[in-house]
């Protein structure tokens, strides 16, 4: 395990960014396998509270995942075939890999209570946005998927925040 909190945190932020860069830009299973590889190494050099951390990981991929069904069901993604019935596998990874940093490097962001309400619907959509011009997913109706992945960020991202903070005490610290 890494001694250093900021070697930690770059650490975890250059594993999410390069997650998330594999995932869009080679969506399917390879792509999930890899980021597989680096939540293993997230939690042999990175986390701190192993298993609590595995927990919250989980909590917030399923919501996500879940999220990410509905705006696949209700058109507001696609993925250029329009038959999607779960969540692309990769788009699960690219929530499991996100997880990571709420306990590490986005931890900054839960520090002021205001500062989740105005990152989260700017900054989600932005995240599906810059895939649909990688070609990863689509935007169907730009304005309206936009609209209502800024409303389930808005959501989602300070709930995930409360339940790290409420439930998972020493991720938050």
């Amino acid at each position: 395990m890494i001694r250093s909190e900021t070697l930690r945190n770059v650490l975890n932020f250059l594993l999410f960014q390069a997650g998330w860069l594999i995932c869009v830009l080679y969506p399917g299973m390879l792509a999930a396998g890899v980021v597989a590889v680096f939540l293993v190494m997230h939690f042999i050099l990175i986390s701190q509270h192993r298993w609590l951390e595995a927990q919250f990981i989980g909590f917030g991929t399923v919501v996500g995942g879940v999220l990410d069904g509905i705006w696949f069901q209700t058109g507001i993604l696609d993925d250029g075939t329009g038959e999607v019935l779960l969540t692309p596998i990769w788009l699960v990874a690219i929530w499991a890999i996100f997880m990571t940093t709420l306990c590490h490097s986005l931890r900054w962001v839960g520090r002021k209570p205001w500062l989740p309400w105005v990152l989260a619907p700017m900054a989600g959509p932005f995240a599906y946005w810059s895939a649909s011009q990688l070609g990863a997913v689509e935007l169907p109706l730009m304005n309206l998927s936009l609209l209502a992945l800024a409303l389930g960020w808005l959501l989602v991202f300070p709930l995930l925040l409360l339940v790290r903070n409420a439930v998972y005490t020493e991720l938050a610290s």
